[in-house]
């Protein structure tokens, strides 16, 4: 039944219909990166500092206290058929600029092929069944700068290259940007990103055989065309600030991010048709800098119950500890404590190391 059902997730995912844009794109970007963010809910577009700003706000890449920082971070989902793996890597380039790289893939591996189970006599073989790659890969470049003439103000932004590739049978090349900005006002910090400000845009090619072609349509599927996919822009503000207490050894961060869309009504707490907005709110509790406990929840909806009479209010709360020692930063986040939302559960794990002694 596995291998069936593995197979006909293939076929559901190179479905791609020729249109403009899409509701849900790329969506494999919107996962996160850092178990500090996830601890928190997602919500750390003002808060977040150093490498891992490259994903989620580049201009607090400028945040970093170190001349070169590396983040690390693996995650499986699914029982382990999926991992998610991301790394990143920031660097200063002078007292007001950063630049950074993050690499990031989301890939199932060993599919079976069941195309040719069956061989030309309506035999089944299993001896024919091969296996493939389902993988989404990116690589975000990064660059902030502080504007001096501008007090306060921080600004940063990406260029996207996504990869992404269904075995031998086809996949997309895709490009976009991001833009970021932080804004600091005596206790508050203030945030805004604008995730694929352009329209990401992915092409879809498709590279099947005669043989293959016929089985999809034997099967009843669409036969997959080329096509191109657009991911439309997402805008993000967010605020944030931390409070001081017990000789300032106690830090207690509060943080919330407002996620606003512009591609129809979606399940989410405001909707309308044109525009939809869902909040994340996260904070953070820190004793000398060293250890940390976080928390944090989103992805409020409206979801049937079990036996299918009403909706109710469904949300997806997280869990995070750190550890912060010398150079290296560890973090561990479980996600959707209590199974409270159908969205991903997993327990993960990311490691910062800072490389360089602090810039004086």
């Amino acid at each position: 039944m596995r291998i069936f059902f593995l197979t006909g997730l293939l076929i559901g995912a190179i479905g791609v219909q020729a249109q403009v844009a899409r509701k849900y794109s790329n969506e494999f970007l919107n996962i996160g990166v850092g178990a500090r963010a996830l601890g928190m809910g997602n919500a750390n577009i003002t808060s977040v500092e150093g490498v891992n700003a490259g994903y989620w706000n580049p201009a607090g890449l400028l945040k970093q206290k170190n001349d070169l920082e590396v983040g690390l971070m693996h995650a499986e989902y699914f029982a382990g058929i999926a991992k998610y793996d991301y790394i990143g890597i920031s660097k200063k380039i002078d007292s007001n600029s950063v630049a950074g790289i993050s690499i990031l893939r989301f890939g199932v591996d060993n599919i079976p092929n069941t195309l040719d189970l069956v061989d030309a006599n309506g035999n089944v073989d299993y001896n024919r069944i091969t296996s493939f790659n389902a993988v989404d890969f990116a690589a975000l470049l990064s660059y902030a700068r502080r504007i001096p003439k501008l007090k306060g103000v921080e600004v940063g932004g990406n260029f996207k290259i996504i990869r992404r590739k269904l075995g031998e049978f086809g996949g997309a090349w895709g490009f976009g940007m991001d833009a970021g900005a932080m804004y600091n006002y005596k206790q508050w910090k203030f945030a805004a990103m604008g995730r694929d400000i352009t329209g990401t845009f992915n092409a879809w090619s498709f590279n099947m055989s005669d043989k293959d072609i016929a089985t999809f349509q034997q099967t009843g599927n669409d036969v997959p065309t080329s096509s191109l996919e657009v991911t439309v822009p997402k805008l993000i503000i967010g605020g944030a600030r931390t409070f001081l207490f017990w000789k300032d050894k106690i830090s207690v961060l509060g943080e919330v991010n407002l996620i606003n869309t512009f591609d129809g009504k979606r399940n989410t707490v405001v909707k309308t048709n044109f525009w939809s907005m869902e909040p994340a709110i996260g904070t953070e509790i820190g004793y000398k800098g060293f250890v940390f406990l976080r928390g944090g929840f989103g992805n409020i909806q409206k979801q049937l119950n079990v036996n299918a009479t009403r909706y109710i209010t469904t949300f997806q709360p997280n869990f995070g500890v750190g550890v912060k020692y010398k150079i290296f930063s560890l973090d561990y986040a479980l996600t959707d404590i209590g199974d409270r939302s159908i969205a991903l559960y997993s327990n993960i794990f990311s490691l910062k190391i800072d490389f360089n002694s602090k810039t004086k």
